[in-house]
């Protein structure tokens, strides 16, 4: 199993559309693992967003993430990163496929209402940002059987 950030940013938050965009990962079959509502303070901003520095929206980035609250989740499932990549579509509302988050919520060219970890590697680096290892929930959900199929020990 896989786990990934997942945020759901300011504008998310303001336009009230957390139960929307958490039921879409949860009809999907993610689990979520762990989460909290926070207001994100510039030294964990910039530490989400390191590999954008000197780059020319980064000042507004960041100031855009600390706007106001967001949401922080860590979702898991067998390939987490890349469902939840394809559920928020692509990283601007007007590009994104409709039936994505974006897609469907999104018109902006600069907000785009929710962050996942782009990678494997990323995640590693992005969770811990958010959250100690003892706020990770481990446990099973009962329809699991119902969302994933067994191969032999693997999970498919």
């Amino acid at each position: 199993m896989e786990r990934t950030l997942t945020l759901l940013k300011p504008d998310a938050i303001q336009r009230q559309l957390i139960g929307r965009i958490v039921e879409r990962f949860e009809a999907k079959g993610l689990k979520i693992v762990a989460m909290k509502f926070l207001r994100v303070p510039p030294e964990m901003a910039a530490d989400l967003y390191e590999m954008h520095r000197g780059k020319e929206f980064y000042p507004a980035l960041m100031r855009f993430i600390a706007a106001g609250p967001v949401l922080a989740m860590v979702l898991e499932g067998v390939g987490a990163v890349n469902i939840v990549r394809t559920l928020m579509g692509s990283t601007f509302g007007p590009d994104a496929a409709p039936g994505t988050i974006r897609g469907d919520f999104g018109a902006s060219r600069r907000y785009n209402l929710v962050h996942g970890s782009d990678s494997m590697d990323a995640a590693q680096r992005e969770i811990p940002i958010f959250f100690a290892e003892s706020e990770l929930i481990d446990y099973d959900l009962s329809v699991d059987s119902w969302i994933y199929a067994r191969h032999g020990r693997k999970t498919i």
